[in-house]
């Protein structure tokens, strides 16, 4: 059965704001919310990116039955992965079965903060599989000294180890990388389309594979797609760069080209649910069976209302 979720995006709200869209998210009957793991934003008219570990505490507390699933964190640089096991541990605690941790190898935009060179993408794939060892093993409780070809760990014991098993769901956009979360991960995040599900599948992946579905509702189109181009024009940013970029500014310049008519194209926006439904379909018959939904831009309660009014109840039919 398909879970529908609702993206609880740290680039365009403060802490707070996040904190309420995701009790509205629970009263309005969504699945599950995923909220991203950031440093930064991808361009500075989204405007935040409050600390995740933070916010999740307060979630645990605002809700009592929604699940919250992190898409995802980079366990390879700018936290050590001994750090994150904690942190992933005290919030498994407080989130009890309902959390679900997704790790992936990450933006350049984010990790590159501490002036560590940023790895090519075959390098982060293998400390990507490392982390989640050291990760596994220190949620055991006991005491781990390690010494790998990316990571040192030494004496170091989680004291508060997790209660209850908690996924590590992997994300992969390309089949190298869907190797690697077939093998290591309860699970695939990725995109809707192409063959990396299937590449997942064959290396041995199971369990839920989650995508995001980006939309912009407003009460007219002009609006929504105006809203979308301002603070979202990065959905257009194509391939490689999306990794490779290192700040909001290089963002800004590679979205410099892309026109109102170019979301149009890529983003649904307007007031019509029809075409969001058709986007949710066809993830669902790309093979994901966690879709969660991205309203750009402010009005995340309009979009709410239309999901309980008409496409949740389309859903259902």
């Amino acid at each position: 059965m398909t879970s529908f979720g609702f993206t609880l995006s740290s680039e365009e709200h403060p802490a707070s704001r996040l904190v309420g869209l995701a009790a509205l998210a629970e009263a309005s009957g969504f699945d599950f919310v995923s909220i991203s793991d950031h440093y930064h934003p991808w361009v500075d008219a989204q405007g935040h990116a409050p600390f995740v570990w933070a916010v999740l505490g307060a979630l645990a507390e605002r809700t009592s039955a929604i699940d919250v699933a992190v898409g995802v964190t980079c366990p390879i640089m700018r936290i050590h992965p001994a750090v994150l096991a904690q942190a992933a541990a005290t919030t498994g605690n407080l989130l009890g079965d309902r959390f679900t941790w997704g790790v992936g190898t990450g933006e350049a935009l984010n990790e590159h903060i501490t002036g560590v060179k940023w790895p090519i993408a075959p390098e982060r794939i293998a400390m990507l599989g490392e982390a989640v060892e050291v990760v596994r093993r220190l949620w055991t409780g006991e005491r781990l000294t390690f010494e790998g070809a990316f990571f040192t760990v030494e004496n170091a014991q989680i004291y508060d180890p997790p209660d209850h098993d908690i996924p590590i769901v992997v994300s992969a956009f390309a089949p190298r990388a869907a190797e690697m979360a077939g093998r290591i991960g309860d699970g695939l995040w990725t995109e809707a389309g192409g063959d990396v599900v299937q590449a997942w599948r064959d290396a041995g992946g199971h369990g839920p594979v989650y995508a995001q579905v980006t939309v912009c509702w407003a009460p007219t189109t002009d609006e929504a797609v105006d809203v979308a181009h301002r603070m979202w024009p990065n959905t257009c940013v194509p391939g490689q760069l999306s990794q490779d970029l290192p700040t909001p500014t290089h963002f800004e310049q590679a979205s410099s080209t892309v026109t109102p008519q170019m979301i149009a194209a890529a983003v649904p926006c307007g007031p019509d649910a029809g075409p969001i439904l058709a986007a949710l379909r066809d993830a669902v018959d790309a093979g994901i069976d966690h879709v969660y939904l991205h309203q750009i831009g402010p009005d995340q309660e309009g979009f709410c209302r239309l999901w309980t009014s008409e496409i949740a109840p389309e859903l259902t039919r």
